[in-house]
Order: C-alpha cells, then sequence, then structure tokens
C-alpha cells in the first residue's frame, strides 16, 4: 500500500506537499482542479517501468500508453523546463526484507520502502535523472539508505553514497557510474564495481513490484456486449474501460470471498448479483455459456423478479458502467492499488451513495481467510458519495484512519489539496465552500420566487 506522495513542477502543481493515503483515498475537486494530475503521476511511473526502453527516464506516453502527458515541456508546472520535477513516495512491503553486508555481516531490516528521485530536462528538453535515493524503514525509522546522484560537472557520470552503509569499491575499479535505468534502477556497474552493493538492485525490484500492482479504470467504461469470447485466460483485471470484466468473473473460478473472520465465502459471480442487486439495479444477474465447450457467453439479468431475463445490452446504461467498478474491486490480487476516476458516473444519486458502501466493503475485503489489503484512490464529483462515507465514520463502519478525503483548489498560480477535516461523527469542519452547490441558497431563491409570483398572480385578480 502506498502511504506517502508529495511531488513538486507537476502539471498544475507547484508542490503537492506531503499527501497521506489511505486504505480508501477520495479526491474531490472542480474541474480542471488538478486532481486528475495525481493519478497520471502514478500511471506514468508504472508505464515507465513497463518500456522497454531501460534509459528514458519517463515514458511520458503515447497512443499505446495509458496516459498520454505529451512532452517533458507539456508535462512541467507552468511548462518551465528550468526547475526539476521531484516525487517523493513511500510504500508498505508485502513482507519484511533483510539485507546483510556480505562484508560486515551487519544486517539491515525494513517494512516500508521510501524513494526520492530528482529529474532535470537536458538540453533537447528531455526528462533526465539527477538523482535518486532510496530508504529502508522499521517502524517509520530509516534503518538503510542509498543514493546515486550526477557527478557535479561529471555530464554522465554518477556516483552512489550511503549515510548508513560502507560501501565497499573492488579493487581497480574506481570509475563513475554511468546513468540510471529508467527513473528508479541502478545500473548494473553499480554491482560489478562494488563489493557488497548487490541489495540495490532488490530496492528496486521493490519499486517495479509496487508498480506492477497499480491497476487503473477510467471514466467512461465500454458499452455492454451481446455477446462475450472467453477460452480460458486469465486478465490481469477489467481494464481501463472495464473491456474484461466478463472475462474476470469468469475467470475468478474458486476463488471466494467475504468481509468479516468466519463469514460465509462467496465466489465473484454471486459477490456481484448481489451488489447489483443491493443497489436496486437489477434483480438477477448471471453468466451464461451459450452451450457445452463453448467459448461465447451472453450476461442475462432481470430488472425485476417477476419479469423475464434479458440481455445485459437491453438495461439501462448505468449497469454496465458500474458493473467494472463491482469487479475490479474483488478481482485484482490481493496487494492491488486501483485508481478509479469518477466510478458514479451515469448513476443515480443512491447508486452512487451506495459506491462508497462497495468501497468500505473492499478495503475489509477478505480471501482465503486472509485479509486482501487492497487499496483503492478514487477521483469522484460525488457529493452522495461524500455523504455515505460521512455516515460510516459516524457509524463506526469506517475508520478516520482507513479514509483520506481531499479537496482539490485551482488557484491563480498553482493546484493546492487539502485533506478534508473529519471528526468521530462524520462532521467536516473545512466543507468545500460552494463546491457542492449551496442548498440553502437554492431554497430561499426557489421560496422567494414562489412568493413573487403568488404576489403578482393576487395582484392581477384584483
Amino acid at each position: 500500500m502506498i502511504t506517502r506522495l508529495r511531488f513538486r513542477n507537476f502539471k498544475a502543481w507547484q508542490d503537492s506537499g506531503d499527501i497521506r493515503l489511505a486504505p480508501l483515498t477520495v479526491l474531490f475537486g472542480t474541474n480542471s482542479a488538478g486532481k486528475t494530475s495525481i493519478p497520471q503521476l502514478l500511471l506514468l511511473m508504472k508505464q515507465t517501468a513497463e518500456s522497454p526502453d531501460r534509459k528514458r527516464a519517463l515514458q511520458l506516453g503515447d497512443s499505446r500508453t495509458r496516459v498520454d502527458l505529451g512532452t517533458y515541456h507539456d508535462a512541467m508546472h507552468n511548462n518551465d523546463t528550468s526547475k526539476p520535477l521531484e516525487v517523493e513516495i513511500q510504500w508498505n512491503l508485502e513482507s519484511p526484507i533483510a539485507i546483510e553486508d556480505p562484508i560486515s555481516h551487519a544486517k539491515y531490516a525494513g517494512d516500508k520502502v521510501a524513494f526520492h528521485v530528482t529529474v532535470q530536462s537536458d538540453s533537447r528538453e528531455q526528462p533526465v535523472v539527477e538523482s535518486l535515493r532510496y530508504e529502508l524503514l522499521k517502524d517509520g525509522a530509516p534503518t538503510l539508505d542509498v543514493k546515486l546522484q550526477r557527478k557535479k560537472n561529471g555530464g554522465s557520470k554518477f556516483e552512489i553514497s550511503s549515510q548508513t552503509y560502507n560501501l565497499v569499491r573492488q579493487t581497480g575499479r574506481a570509475w563513475p557510474l554511468p546513468d540510471p535505468v529508467r527513473f528508479y534502477g541502478f545500473p548494473d556497474e553499480a554491482t560489478a564495481y562494488y563489493q557488497n552493493t548487490a541489495f540495490v538492485s532488490d530496492l528496486a525490484l521493490q519499486m517495479e513490484a509496487m508498480l506492477k500492482s497499480i491497476f487503473h479504470v477510467g471514466p467512461l467504461r465500454d458499452y455492454p456486449k451481446r455477446l462475450y469470447l472467453w477460452s480460458g485466460e486469465l486478465p490481469d483485471h477489467v481494464g481501463a474501460k472495464g473491456e474484461r470484466a466478463i472475462e474476470a468473473i469468469l475467470a475468478a473460478g474458486a476463488r471466494t470471498f467475504n468481509f468479516i473472520p468466519k463469514q460465509r465465502t462467496k465466489p465473484l459471480q454471486q459477490i456481484v448479483a448481489e451488489r447489483l442487486r443491493d443497489m436496486g439495479l437489477i434483480s438477477d444477474f448471471k453468466v451464461h455459456a451459450l452451450g457445452p465447450h463453448r467459448k461465447e457467453y451472453e450476461v442475462l439479468v432481470k430488472t425485476r423478479p417477476k419479469l423475464p431475463e434479458v440481455k445485459l445490452t437491453d438495461v439501462g446504461f448505468g449497469v454496465g458502467q458500474v458493473l467494472p467498478v463491482i469487479v475490479e474491486c474483488f478481482y485484482v490480487p490481493p496487494g492491488s492499488v486501483v485508481i478509479f476516476e469518477q466510478p458514479e458516473i451515469h448513476l443515480h444519486p443512491k447508486v452512487q451513495a451506495d459506491l462508497a458502501d462497495l468501497f468500505v466493503d473492499a478495503i475489509r475485503g477478505r480471501e482465503n481467510g486472509e485479509l486482501r489489503k487492497c487499496q483503492f484512490i478514487i477521483e469522484s464529483h460525488s457529493e452522495h458519495f461524500l455523504r455515505r462515507l460521512q455516515r460510516r465514520i459516524a457509524e463506526e463502519q469506517l475508520s478516520k484512519q482507513d479514509a483520506a478525503l481531499y479537496f482539490i483548489h485551482s488557484t491563480e498560480d498553482a493546484a493546492r489539496i487539502e485533506e478534508l477535516d473529519v471528526d468521530d461523527f462524520g462532521n467536516i469542519r473545512n466543507w468545500p465552500q460552494g463546491f457542492f452547490g449551496d442548498e440553502m441558497e437554492d431554497l430561499v431563491a426557489r421560496t422567494e420566487a414562489q412568493t413573487k409570483r403568488m404576489q403578482r398572480k393576487k395582484a392581477g385578480q384584483r
């Protein structure tokens, strides 16, 4: 789970400040305020790690990638490439790691990693790494650090250093190091030129594992199909447009889930059917093969118990939009970080509120008796979604530690993030003024308009 994020000079942001990320993190804000930049930064890091070009510091994107940020000039705050792009991120490890110095036999252990990178523009306005640094943390305190930094006036020459670990050179190999791998990796020479630096590869692998765990579902999901094809593939998730949601249901197979210990477990298809029914969207849901040994499937639903089954394409658009959201919450591997953009889109107010309960259940979801420990980062415009989260905090079904709720403001020169101050009873002390409209102002205005019309009508009758 990602626990902390900070970045500087990225898109609308001059400095994000420290952002606490919880199991359920929700970003609210006006259009074009800069809230989308936060998930975009994480997806930029992920697609860079997956890029085959090891020498490219950042894969800014194209038509084939998750995000396309244009050029490095486009991605920089105020298009100012003279300032560095800085990113700091911390995440919990799936299991603690231990590192031993093969020379001194000193041991270093940790359950969290902190990473910091500084990227500059070269003469062609392409991003290049100036420095990167890892820290291994235990109980919040650093136990080990290692830094790769460009030498002053050294061009493409780098040096490695540590304040907590005694780095020992190989005899006769006092050469500088070449450029790092992508934005986070040490070059092979970092282990070849030193006797005891094999651990730096382990830290880079931890970064790749964390980035691999990030999944993204965009704001517009694909329209349902009359037929789906599945011949046994195991998709990693439902896809950015939810296009693989039905495949995921079929691929889930014997996997079962529950939300509290010793509660009866249920397969994914039953979880989906019950959620759709509880939301009031349909009364029955099933994925049906067209025949034995066939790879064609259809999705049949009932909108009311006494009505006939129809295909998913023949019911309201909202069902097809919310279906991938439900499936993604439980299908992704344990420990995943899932980014949802506007999951409430095309849904009526009750379902928007019910989505909040879906995520509350998902962060405490269990599989095979073990907590799934998934994290959800959600961009939303829904007041109904927020109101339900407030209610669950008041009812002690959602702890304040498990929820981080933010409002992103658009100021004259940069975006600014503010954590909503929620008390133990779900009240928000710093409610975003005017964002959700002013219900009382509308009520007063409507009453005044009604009074004036009645006065005019009364005057006309005299």
